[in-house]
Parts: C-alpha cells; structure tokens; sequence
C-alpha cells in the first residue's frame, strides 16, 4: 500500500497507547472491513517517521488470507487468486480514514517482499525558510522558519563530508539492540526562491532522528555560527549533540525497492545486518 499523510496532528507513525498515530487510525481503518473479509493484525511500514513528520509517498505491507468467491455479505468480490478489488478497497478505506492520511494505492506484493526490510533506499526533503518575517503561511506545516540568513554554499561544503558509510551514532538517537551505521547517499541543499530551500537527503536506511540533526547541525553552518568542518568533528567524535531541527520540516518523499527477483534477497540481507544477534 502506498499512503500518504499529513503529520501535523499525529504522535508519529507507531500505534501507541493513548496517542493519535499513523499507523493507528490505518489499522483501524483496516479492522473496518464487510463482514467476512480477512483483517490483518498489523502492517509493517517503510520508515517509521517521528511526531511531526509528514509522508508524501510512505510505503507499507500487510499479510492477509486469501478470500473464497463473495463474502457472506456480497460486499467483496474477489478474483480467481481470491484477491478483492483493491482499487474499490482503496475509495472504501479513504472514506474510513481521517483527511490528514490518504491510502493512494495497493496492489498484491511479489513474493519475498517486505515493505521495510527490502526498501534500498529512503528519500526525505527537508523545507526552510531563512525569510526574517518565517515561513509561507500557506506552508508553516511543511516548513521551518529560520529567521537567519542561510548559505547554500555552506551547507553543501559541509555535507560532502558527512556522505558514505559511517557511523552516525552523533546525528541519532541510540536504540538498544541497534546499529547507528548507515550509508548517507545524497545530501544537498538547494534555493528554490528567494528565502525557500530545501535539503534533499538520501540513504539506505536512518536511524532515529538522524536526518533531523543532520539538518540541525547544517543549519548551523549556514546561518555562520558554526564552521563548515564542525559536523564532520562531530561525526568523528561520535557523541550526539543537542542541534535537533524540528519535525514538521521534514517530509518522507519516496522508497525505493531492488527488481522483484532481489526482493527476498534484499531482505535476508537487511535482516541480518539491522537487526540484533542474540
């Protein structure tokens, strides 16, 4: 299934106790099915995003049994492989779900497929303002106001040096049990108006509140209280800093996956590198 969704108004994608979630109100959703029809327990997502953060193109799977003929209420029909109609299933779950979350499509996954573990690489954009009065009014929830002047220039200096496989145990939040290594693919800021700018960020996978203080720490070299080499010594120093930026600038824009023969692969792979050994 690919989703999208506004995530001003939700408490991250996990279901928490409580807490309005991404992942909640789309379960809930999902249980609402015509009576008959297999609900599934859980979904297993992409990139599991932060309060605050947003998804343009978020991807996620979900395992459910295969459906003989119509359910007892007529409701469903299914094909000869016992898979409803997913594109009627579509319209049904975004009349179900609030208006800040969209379900833009679903298909049947190939086999091996798995919507985290075979993903290759993740795309975020990050949007900021360096106008002295903030931020569009008609983008304050997608963007953050900076209130400084900022060098694109520098910002692009000090993000070569951040690029590749490292340990970025100083830009994450430490998880127990998992690994801060990641491979940084593309990082690059860009003007797209007068005071509009946006970081491109790339990777195989990140780790909690990486791009967020990847973002932070950059920040703080183009609006010049920091020097372009400051992030590199960080990374180096692997002791993570406070310069978090805030969530609402970021935006989760697309998941790549390999060709459906590595899917599997892929996966085993992914498994075996991020998740911990006993």
């Amino acid at each position: 299934m690919d989703v999208s969704y506004d995530g001003t108004d939700f408490s991250g994608w996990a279901r928490q106790p409580g807490l309005r979630t991404v992942q909640g109100v789309l379960e809930d959703a999902l249980a609402k099915q015509p009576p008959g029809a297999s609900v599934p327990k859980s979904v297993v997502v992409a990139g599991r995003t932060d309060a605050g953060v947003h998804a343009a193109a978020q991807v996620l799977h979900l395992d459910v049994a295969r459906l003989a003929g119509k359910t007892s209420s007529g409701r469903v029909s299914v094909d000869e492989r016992g898979i409803p109609d997913l594109e009627r299933m579509c319209r049904r779950w975004n009349r179900l779900l609030p208006r800040d979350v969209r379900v833009l499509g679903a298909r049947v996954a190939p086999p091996g497929f798995d919507a985290r573990f075979s993903a290759v690489r993740r795309h975020y954009l990050y949007r900021v303002s360096d106008a002295p009065w903030g931020a569009d009014p008609l983008r304050r929830y997608d963007t953050l106001a900076w209130g400084h002047s900022l060098s694109i220039d520098l910002m692009n200096e000090a993000a070569k040096s951040l690029l590749g496989l490292q340990d970025f145990a100083a830009f994450c939040k430490q998880r127990e049990g998992s690994t801060t290594i990641r491979e940084l693919q593309h990082l690059v800021w860009r003007r797209t108006g007068s005071h509009a700018i946006e970081a491109e960020v790339s990777a195989d996978a990140f780790c909690h509140s990486m791009v967020r203080s990847l973002v932070g720490a950059l920040l703080q070299v183009g609006d010049g209280r920091r020097t372009a080499e400051w992030p590199a010594a960080l990374l180096a120093g692997g002791v993570r800093d406070s310069a978090v930026a805030p969530a609402h600038g970021l935006t989760l824009m697309a998941v790549d996956y390999p060709p459906d023969a590595e899917l599997a692969a892929r996966a085993e792979l992914t498994r075996n590198t991020r998740t911990p050994r006993s």
